[in-house]
Parts: C-alpha cells; sequence; structure tokens
C-alpha cells in the first residue's frame, strides 16, 4: 500500500485505523485460503501494536495462519514499510461459520 497525506490522522502521520484496516485484510485473506467450500468465517478479535509512525511510504502486510482448529483459527500478521521496518503487529482470531452461518451474507 502506498501512503500520503490523504491518509493522515490530525498529528499528520498515517492513521492507526489505516494500518488496522491493511492487517485485517492480509489476515481475513489468509485464513479464507484455510476454508473449505462449504465454510465462511468471521473475526471475533482484533489487536494491533504500532512501532513506529509512518508518514508517506510503501507498506507491506504479511499475514500468516499460526493455529486452524475445527471451530476457530489464530492469523498474525506483521506490516513493515520499503525499508523492511516494522511498522506494526497484529493478530486475530477467527471463528468458522458452516450451514445457514455461511450463507449470511445472501439472505435479503
Amino acid at each position: 500500500m502506498e501512503t500520503g497525506p490523504q491518509h493522515a490522522n490530525p498529528m499528520g502521520t498515517l492513521h492507526g485505523g489505516i494500518l488496522c484496516d491493511l492487517a485485517d485484510a492480509a489476515m481475513g485473506m489468509a485464513f479464507a485460503s484455510t476454508l473449505a467450500a462449504d465454510e465462511g468465517f468471521t473475526t471475533v478479535s482484533l489487536n494491533i501494536t504500532f512501532f513506529r509512525p509512518v508518514w508517506k511510504s510503501h507498506l507491506r502486510a504479511e499475514a500468516r495462519v499460526t493455529n486452524r482448529g475445527k471451530n476457530v483459527g489464530y492469523v498474525e500478521c506483521e506490516i513493515t514499510d520499503q525499508n523492511g521496518k516494522r511498522i506494526a503487529a497484529a493478530s486475530s482470531t477467527c471463528f468458522i461459520l458452516r450451514g445457514e452461518a455461511h450463507g449470511r451474507e445472501k439472505s435479503s
């Protein structure tokens, strides 16, 4: 992700919500890759720790599923800048949906 002034908080640095969204998207894609065709998931917790401020930067989010059980999974993510410096680390807990819960997005 390319960041710039359009992503700034009132202090002029990158808004933490942008980092949270980037991490959440990466973790969601990582966890979705473990699902069977009849499964979906929802995030039940999301945690992020910020290590350094960002202004204009090229960010990279890398996520990995560290635990995938029958009903719950745990995912971790590291966000780095173009120099490989750690900007933030995040984790999330995901709950696997099946049956009617899996198809909920299709209902009116």
